[in-house]
């Protein structure tokens, strides 16, 4: 059974800090892509950062870029997202997806979300 189980929302203010943290079971997590999404409310659900199976690649949406950082354990099947200098306008539920192509097939999983909020 696919598991991506996230953690480590809530709430802070504004220049703070949060980790957010996915741990991964059920399948080969280091021949998976992992990123992260989020969506606020009213707005469309939007790619944040993606880290590739082996953790060299690194992308990030340009809102983020130089305050988030996205990271990956694979002995641990774990994915973080160090995210500084928070702005009200990072809140919303972010989601862990894990991508990857076995074969001929594309395999695609989401956890639940945790919700951030940013505000004072």
């Amino acid at each position: 059974q696919v598991q991506l189980v996230e953690s480590g929302g809530g709430l802070v203010q504004p220049g703070g800090s949060l980790r957010l943290s996915c741990a991964a079971s059920g399948f080969t997590f280091n021949m998976y892509a992992m990123s992260w999404y989020r969506q606020a409310p009213g707005k469309e659900r939007e790619l944040v950062a993606t880290i590739g199976n082996l953790g060299v690649t690194k992308k990030y949406v340009d809102s983020v870029k130089g305050r988030f950082t996205i990271s990956r354990d694979n002995a641990k099947n774990t994915v973080l997202l160090q995210m500084n200098n928070l702005k009200p306008e990072d809140t919303a539920v972010y989601y862990c997806n894990a991508r990857g192509v076995l074969g001929f097939k594309q395999y695609e999983y989401w956890g639940q979300g945790t919700q951030v909020t940013v505000s004072s």
